[in-house]
């Protein structure tokens, strides 16, 4: 089985029956013994009424004790020896759903750190939870058809030739009623692929409104919107649940036919096997083994029938895993090196230009279109932006993230001690390849500074070990503005030549934001520093204001140059008179 640090190979991801072969052939011995087992294990199951067929026809119908012995011995030896096998299979078959697991687990998260900062740009958080949720599960148990699958395949050709022996006419029978009862299973396992599709994006998409409920509860029920979402969500679940119903419909269907049709051919035959025992064409014994041979093949049937349920669904989430691998983050084009001295970026897209070593705010009515000018400035989409007139895109990707860091105020927090957090930024920045600091991470006067101007100080002293206190998944156990605040502490710390900031302060108090800014600006002197926000209070302190409307350069100035200037900035920043008076 795959190891923990063990590398899970290269999937293939042309579609979902290739990825499902892949995880065969990475498992090629323990698929093939699990195979053989398997096999084995199922035509024993056949021999069972053959041994019992040679018992009653060759001991106990003419009274040799001595053969009824011999034949009863046999018949418990190899009970035995297949109820063995039976635990074998079982051990064999689990450490290959296992693998398939695990590894698929390694390739999903593997690929997810190669994104990068990139993945919430190109894949929802619905759907990444949907494939770590059920997907990886579902794909796993799919490879139960290289076990059981493959025996019951062999199972019933041994069956069919035991069968040729006994009677022709229920030879022929059973090799055309067989296939029958599949067939008629095979079009409901095409439409459950289809439901069963629309069930799992419908779901991905739940998901994902699940986790942003949850992000801004506080957000609703301070502005009195938590019913009216609470509404959109119950009609959502609603359908959800009525598309499960689908599904669930469709599936009973496949079970109880899989189950069904095969006992109600087993009382056909054994029917037809009486009529023939009667009429002198077979003997006791023979009629025995028919109705064992048939009730051996239902096993192998409703395998058929359970693989191909559990393949069609295993197909549909190894397509989800193989969308999400073909996920590509943006490729490295660049040949030029960066620019030796700081230098100016401008995005033509909407005409912003910042100047280097200066403190550059963006304020736009729309976040969205702010936080695109951000992403484009730090090469996380293609763009037309330069850097001291050089494209990025032709610029080496290493040298930008060396030096350029873009900050998200929802960025992840990764569980550990508060220490680790802020310090991880600035090791992985420094990580990167930039020599500059030491790559023990940041100095203690680092780590107080950039605490201090994120007024932070504060989170520290209420912590009961203080910057040794343990932090939980995206700092659950903190406020919303302690998380904001820790998360600019994280960026400061990182110390980047070039920082782009998103709405750090969104989430503070107004005395907080103020004391943030002043120190923001403070801090950062000489280096070039990029903030999205439309607070007056972090707008008072910018170098220079950037005015965006549409995603376009409305007005450039200083924030009290665009109060007196532009109707538009001023309704867009001013919270109130008083606010706007005490900016004054």
């Amino acid at each position: 089985m795959i190891d923990a640090y063990e590398d899970p190979g290269t999937p293939d991801r042309r579609g979902g029956w290739h990825y499902l072969w892949w995880l065969v052939r990475c498992q090629r011995g323990r698929s093939a013994l699990g195979a053989l087992i398997a096999s084995t294990w199922m035509v024993l199951l056949a021999a069972t009424p053959y041994l019992m067929a040679k018992a009653i026809d060759e001991g106990l119908e003419p009274g040799d004790l001595g053969r009824l012995t011999v034949w009863s011995a046999a018949l418990f030896l190899v009970g035995a020896f297949n109820a063995w096998l039976s635990i074998m299979r079982h051990r064999t078959m689990t450490r290959v759903r296992m693998d398939a697991n695990f590894r698929t687990v390694k390739v999903v998260v593997g690929h997810a750190v190669r994104l990068g900062a990139a993945l919430s740009r190109r894949a929802g958080a619905g759907e990444v939870v949907t494939i770590g949720v059920g997907d990886v599960q579902t794909i796993a148990s799919a490879l139960t058809v290289v076990g059981p699958g493959v025996g019951a395949v062999i199972a019933y050709l041994v069956v069919a030739g035991l069968l040729v022996s006994v009677s022709p006419v229920i030879a022929v029978v059973v090799l055309l009623g067989m296939p029958l009862i599949v067939g008629v299973v095979g079009p409901l396992l095409t439409r459950l692929q289809g439901t069963e599709t629309e069930y799992r994006e419908r779901q991905g998409v739940l998901t994902a409104r699940i986790a942003d409920l949850a992000g801004g509860l506080r957000v609703l029920n301070g502005l009195g919107g938590k019913g009216l979402v609470a509404d959109a969500f119950r009609r959502d679940s609603g359908r959800l649940r009525e598309q499960g119903y689908r599904v669930g419909a469709v599936t009973s269907w496949v079970q109880a036919l899989g189950v069904g049709l095969p006992t109600l051919f087993l009382a056909v035959v054994t029917w037809l096997a009486a009529r023939l025992a009667a009429q002198g064409h077979i003997s006791i014994g023979e009629l025995v083994s028919v109705y064992g041979y048939v009730a051996v093949l239902v096993g192998p049937v409703a395998f058929w029938v359970e693989c191909g349920y559990m393949l069609s669904r295993g197909v549909v989430a190894a397509r989800r895993v193989v969308r999400f691998l073909n996920l590509e983050p943006m490729e490295d084009r660049g040949t030029r090196n960066a620019p030796a001295e700081p230098s100016t970026l401008h995005d033509p897209e909407s005409g912003v230009r910042i100047l280097p070593g200066r403190l550059t705010a963006l304020a736009g009515a729309r976040p969205t279109e702010t936080a695109e000018v951000i992403d484009r400035l730090g090469r996380y989409t293609p763009s037309r932006a330069t850097w001291a007139g050089v494209p990025l895109d032709e610029i080496i990707l290493a040298q930008i993230r060396q030096r350029i860091l873009v900050a998200d105020h929802e960025a992840d927090v990764f569980a550990d001690s508060l220490r680790n957090v802020i310090e991880g930024a600035g090791k992985a920045f420094r990580g990167a390849g930039n020599c500059a600091t030491s790559p023990h991470g940041p100095a203690p006067d680092k780590l107080t500074q950039a605490l201090h101007t994120a007024a932070a100080e504060d989170i520290v002293q209420s912590l009961p070990d203080g910057l040794d206190s343990p932090m939980d998944a995206n700092a659950r156990n903190l406020s919303g503005g302690q998380r904001q605040r820790i998360r600019l502490a994280r960026a400061l710390a990182a110390d980047p030549e070039v920082l782009l900031a998103i709405e750090p302060t969104s989430a503070l108090d107004a005395h907080t934001e103020a004391r943030v800014a002043t120190r923001l600006k403070a801090a950062r002197t000489g280096r070039t520093t990029v903030v999205t926000t439309t607070s007056p209070l972090v707008l008072a302190h910018a170098d220079t204001v950037i005015h965006l409307v549409d995603g376009k350069v409305a007005a450039t100035g200083t924030h009290h140059a665009l109060l007196d200037t532009d109707p538009a900035y001023r309704a867009l920043v001013a919270r109130d008179t008083d606010t706007e008076e005490a900016v004054r």
